[in-house]
């Protein structure tokens, strides 16, 4: 295969209920801008990456496409996973774009790049990606946790009922809730409750995405611990090594954490200081499947789990995490899943392993029309 050209797109999908929160963040939408690569013999390659729907900087991702990175691509050969980890490097290692950014808008962009590349691979290979990695040959189930119904702006009673339903009515063997309020004394009675309401046996995690101090999180610590936590997530601010060291030495609970780390360079600091139990790698934040095969591959390596950061990505951590040997969990959020040919799907606790050829992340006729901007 030769590269022909690159299109890009920017999508913008409703979240569940309209809107959701976090103790950072609140939206209305997710924004997937990406890039379609065509080859000279007529084949496309779908990637993008994740974002909150902010159309200025949306634009800021694909214009890298369009303009510096696409050019570095177009008349590539493109005939294997030593081609794609070619052209991630060109890319990554063009001096105008490492000069203004190893991290967020110009790793965004390689991220959806390198996606599309893999696709396209694994289509001509005519196999589900997951096969292609070969980490593994025969992977166990990939267990699902659902995160959808503990969005921090909902009442007790509403995470209560959506954690019970998750657990009785659809099968998930974990759920996740968000922490964060002003007064901790609240997060823990929300804790308190979903335990009393999911039973000793269903996995329960917490996730604070960034808000707490690390004093705050020491004094959580004893809470959790007595409520069987399996793990609180990204518990202090996100750039933060020696907090997290301090913490993960003192604690009982474990700590997840990765979806907002953008270099494999970040999770060797965190892996290497102890300051992580459970590595939570994104392939949109990385710069797509290469590099987070290589977190992956490390966390391996220092005998760390692996639970994708899936937000909406569980589309393309399916494929990864069960060609991945470190991974046995992955989160659901079903925002964007109705977007694509063959949909992530959850069925009684476990995710379906995608048989379609390529990532699969081509998306349904009519999609780009109907989300686009």
């Amino acid at each position: 295969m030769k590269i022909a050209r690159v299109e890009t797109f920017i999508l913008h999908v409703p979240v569940t209920g309209g809107n959701i929160a976090d103790s950072m963040h609140a939206i209305s939408h997710w924004g997937m801008p990406g890039a379609v690569v065509h080859t000279e013999d007529g084949r496309s390659g779908y990637g993008f990456a994740g974002t909150h729907a902010h159309l200025p900087t949306d634009r800021l991702i694909t214009g890298f496409i369009a303009e510096t990175a696409a050019p570095l691509l177009i008349g590539q050969s493109l005939d294997g996973t030593a081609d794609v980890e070619r052209l991630w490097s060109t890319v990554y290692h063009f001096p105008p774009a490492q000069w203004v950014g190893r991290s967020g808008i110009t790793h965004l962009g390689l991220a959806a790049l390198d996606i599309a590349l893999w696709d396209l691979i694994a289509k001509d290979a005519g196999v589900p990606l997951w096969r292609l990695l070969e980490r593994r040959t025969d992977p166990p189930p990939l267990e699902a946790y659902d995160t959808d119904g503990g969005w921090l702006h909902l009442s007790e009673a509403q995470i209560v009922a959506n954690c019970r339903r998750a657990v009785e009515e659809r099968g998930f063997h974990g759920v996740k809730i968000k922490v964060g309020k002003p007064d901790l004394a609240e997060d823990l009675r929300r804790v308190a409750a979903v335990r009393r309401a999911v039973g000793p046996e269903v996995k329960f995690m917490v996730d604070a995405n960034g808000k707490w101090d690390l004093g705050t999180a020491l004094a959580a610590d004893p809470f959790l611990a007595e409520h069987d936590v399996f793990w609180v997530e990204e518990p202090l601010w996100y750039d933060d090594l020696e907090a997290h060291r301090r913490l993960a030495e003192a604690a009982r609970v474990p700590i997840a954490l990765g979806e907002q780390l953008y270099s494999e360079y970040d999770f060797r600091n965190f892996i290497g200081a102890g300051a992580v139990g459970f590595v939570q790698p994104d392939v949109t934040r990385l710069g797509g499947i290469s590099e987070w095969l290589r977190v992956a591959d490390r966390a391996h390596e220092a005998g760390l789990p692996v639970a994708a950061h899936a937000g909406d990505m569980a589309q393309i951590h399916v494929q990864t995490c069960l060609a991945h040997p470190a991974c046995a969990i992955l989160e659901h959020i079903p925002w964007t899943r109705d977007c694509f040919e063959e949909p992530m799907t959850v069925r009684d606790g476990v995710f379906v392993r995608p048989e379609a050829p390529g990532a699969g992340t081509t998306f349904r006729p009519g999609i780009l029309e109907r989300y686009g901007r």
